[in-house]
């Protein structure tokens, strides 16, 4: 159920309304929850038709290139301009592919804000809510934010405390260890292309 979990949560953390400039991070995420879950909820016969509603009706908000460099680690440092660039675009091709991938199961998932934490500084702040479906035990969710130029931004999330971020960067410091920063890319490509081509 958690593995699900983190998929939908993802999600929420890939998109935002298109007022969620304006918005605090804990009203972003009890607008981005309401209006995700009801596309889900209409369209869950359709998953690709779900995904391009969502993908209209919703701007990015996640802070794709902190996400990617912190996932990534030090060995963001020795990678190509042009790698970073790869590497923050696969990243977020497989957090979306994977979140629909997850929208037939989590359709009547409820999501309940429970409220904030303060972050090291004023541009830091936590959204602290629990994700349930009917009949089973809520599983706490975090949502890491902080404040841009552009508004608030989610960079990280936790899953009963488990760190979506240090999770991967685990799994991508064995790749890069292994084959190298490009060893990682073709990865994520790999991954994602099969999953494109499962979904077709």
């Amino acid at each position: 159920m958690k593995k699900w979990i983190l998929a939908l949560s993802m999600g929420f953390i890939a998109t935002c309304s298109l007022a969620a400039l304006t918005e605090s991070p804990e009203l972003i995420v009890k607008n981005v929850s309401r209006d995700v879950l009801e596309i889900i909820k209409k369209n869950d016969k359709d998953p690709l038709k779900a995904r391009d509603l969502v993908d209209t009706r919703v701007a990015p908000l996640a802070d794709y290139n902190r996400m990617t460099m912190l996932a990534v680690g030090r060995n963001w440092k020795t990678a190509t301009p042009e790698q970073q660039q790869a590497l923050t675009r696969e990243f977020r091709t497989m957090l979306v592919r994977t979140y629909f991938s997850a929208l037939s199961i989590y359709k009547n998932a409820q999501v309940d804000v429970k409220g904030t934490r303060p972050g090291n500084d004023a541009s830091e702040m936590s959204v602290l809510t629990e994700v349930s479906l009917p009949g089973q035990k809520p599983i706490p969710l975090d949502f890491s934010f902080e404040k841009t130029d552009t508004g608030w931004k989610t960079y990280d999330i936790a899953v009963d405390g488990i760190s979506f971020i240090n999770n991967n960067r685990n799994q991508f410091n064995a790749i890069i260890r292994k084959d190298g920063i490009e060893g990682l890319i073709k990865q994520l490509s790999d991954r994602n292309n099969a999953q494109r081509n499962t979904n077709k």
